[in-house]
C-alpha cells in the first residue's frame, strides 16, 4: 500500500468565490497510486470541496444555504454557529492513475471568508 499526501493553497480574490481544481487534484496523483481513494479536503472551516457541473452559461455562483450561515457582516463570528454546512471533503475514485470523475463532475474549491491563504489537503492511499 502506497500513500501520498500534497498540500494546495488558495488565495480566492472575492471573500465568496468558487474555484475549479480538478487539474490540480489530478496533478496530485502524479505521486504514483494507480488505484484507490483520494481525500480532498479544505483545511478551514469556511471552505468546502464540491463536485458539480461547469456547463459554459451556468454562472459560477455557490449554495445560497451558507450565505445566510456566513452573512459579510462584520459583526458575524464563525465560531458561534459553526461551520457554513457544506461538506469540507469529498473522496474521489483513482482508477489507472487517474480521476475517475463522470464527464460533469469538476472539482471545486468553494470559499465563504476569502482574500486569505488556506490550504487544502490531498490524501491519497492505495496500489
Amino acid at each position: 500500500m502506497k500513500s501520498y499526501t500534497h498540500y494546495l493553497t488558495f488565495n480566492t480574490r472575492q471573500r465568496r468565490e468558487r474555484v475549479r481544481m480538478t487539474d490540480e487534484v489530478q496533478q496530485a496523483v502524479a505521486g504514483g497510486v494507480r488505484e484507490g481513494p483520494r481525500l480532498v479536503s479544505a483545511m478551514h472551516i469556511m471552505a468546502a470541496i464540491i463536485v458539480n457541473d461547469d456547463k459554459s452559461g451556468l454562472p459560477p455562483t455557490l449554495p445560497r444555504g451558507p450565505k445566510k450561515l456566513a452573512p459579510a457582516n462584520p459583526a458575524y463570528r464563525h465560531h458561534r454557529i459553526g461551520d457554513a454546512s457544506l461538506h469540507h471533503e469529498v473522496t474521489l475514485p483513482i482508477a489507472a492513475g487517474r480521476l475517475d470523475l463522470g464527464p460533469w463532475q469538476p472539482v471545486f474549491y468553494a470559499e465563504f471568508d476569502g482574500q486569505r491563504r488556506k490550504p487544502v489537503i490531498v490524501k491519497i492511499i492505495g496500489e
